[in-house]
């Protein structure tokens, strides 16, 4: 994902109530109320099914839809739970270490009411009915990847035709849809370029339903390494319609400091960060399982007292300590309405390529740790492997990360 050089301080002021209710993290916060145990387990469970017959894990979705988990963003107040990102980085570190692909696709949902959330604590009310629909039971999709935009929030190969009531009618196609089988709506941009004040990068929400049948069409082509049961497909808008009151923002393209762009941007990368840290956290504690088990014959020890396996067990633990607490930071943050000026989205999308990249590294690890047995497709750690590889492909990429970073600290290139 790109990033504008521009942030303007109108991302970071107060709410138009002139306050809002601190609802980071707090000391007493419980992430057992809403991802009990018993309900992870079953989750877990369900894993290596869908992962093995790529399928959609809907018990999963029916189950966390029941437990509220949809609405933990949304403020007590329209049903919700009032959640702030910081708590909500802990619950999708916490069922990504349960089931990657189920955390992944929830994820997608849970940036939109994120986003939601951090333009009302703007005093921005431009998407409240997502919060209302999320305490309903609507899913939200995630349709901003397209093939080729590597402008990505900032342009889109998209048609979107402004209709005459107000609405937009969507052509184009979108890659990598998450939760492709149940989303109700569907979030997306396209370019206006017929408007009288265009161009301009339309967001709204498109809904699934006997009326789109034919004007939106996901094809069956999720076949991949890993996170299967995301079911992330492709999905053709054919004059796919989204009603005036779903026409969330008309922005110009390129970058651009309105605050959708800002709460896109953070609350996509902070909580795919999440995702990937309850990976490494789940492959770190694979590791320290296996050495336990595992008995060298050389030595008639178990590998938890080799030196080599501790000091590889010490290093994955070392790289994943440090992910929670810059999560957390950041997390709150945004919570809070820190103003972090042009650093914003360095920090950002560094969060997200350190815990990628941390977390590849780790599961690497807890492979060499627990050996020959994780190169099979029913140990849990090969399952991680193939899974941890789909963050590579999540913006910002690498060299998007390094780009945006070399600007925050060296300026612009030069012309």
């Amino acid at each position: 994902m790109s990033t504008p050089h521009c942030l303007r301080s109108s991302w970071h002021a107060a709410p138009a109530n002139g306050g809002r209710r601190e609802n980071g993290r707090v000391n007493d916060f419980d992430p057992t109320a809403y991802l009990p145990d018993d309900l992870l387990e079953r989750i877990r469970e369900r894993a290596p099914r869908h992962d093995r017959e790529n399928t959609f894990p809907e018990a999963d979705l029916d189950e966390l839809r029941d437990a509220g988990y949809l609405a933990i963003l949304v403020p007590a107040e329209l049903g919700g739970a009032g959640l702030g990102l910081a708590e909500a980085s802990a619950l999708q570190q916490r069922l990504a270490g349960a089931a990657p692909a189920t955390a992944l696709a929830i994820n997608m949902h849970l940036v939109w009411t994120g986003v939601a959330k951090v333009l009302s604590d703007r005093g921005v009310d431009a998407l409240r009915f997502v919060q209302e629909g999320a305490v309903a039971g609507d899913v939200f999709g995630f349709g901003i990847s397209e093939a080729g935009n590597d402008l990505v929030l900032f342009g889109s190969g998209t048609d979107a035709a402004p209709q005459a009531d107000g609405g937009y009618a969507f052509t184009g196609t979108k890659i990598f849809t998450s939760l492709a089988p149940v989303w109700t709506q569907l979030g997306l941009h396209g370019l206006d370029t017929t408007s009288p004040d265009g161009p301009k990068m339309v967001y709204a929400f498109v809904p699934r339903s006997e009326e789109s049948a034919g004007r939106i069409v996901t094809r069956d082509d999720w076949d991949t390494l890993g996170m299967r049961g995301t079911q992330s497909r492709t999905t053709e808008l054919h004059c796919a319609v989204a009603p005036p009151e779903r026409v969330a923002r008309r922005i110009d393209p390129g970058p651009n400091p309105d605050p959708l762009v800002f709460g896109i941007f953070s609350v996509f990368e902070l909580l795919l960060a999440s995702v990937y840290t309850g990976i490494a956290r789940r492959a770190l504690d694979l590791a320290v399982a296996a050495a336990a088990k595992r008995t060298s014959k050389r030595t008639g020890k178990p590998y938890s007292q080799d030196p080599d396996i501790r000091w590889r067990i010490a290093g994955m633990a070392l790289a994943y300590d440090a992910l929670p607490p810059q999560l957390d930071a950041l997390a709150r943050d945004v919570d809070g309405l820190a103003d972090h000026g042009t650093r914003w989205f360095s920090l950002l999308s560094g969060m997200k390529h350190r815990a990628v990249t941390a977390a590849k590294t780790i599961v690497d690890d807890a492979v060499l740790v627990a050996g020959g047995s994780s190169y099979f497709a029913s140990n849990e750690l090969g399952r991680l492997y193939r899974d941890v590889l789909a963050g590579l492909f999540h913006p910002s990429d690498p060299e998007s990360a390094h780009s945006t970073v070399a600007t925050a600290w060296l300026g612009p290139l030069e012309d």
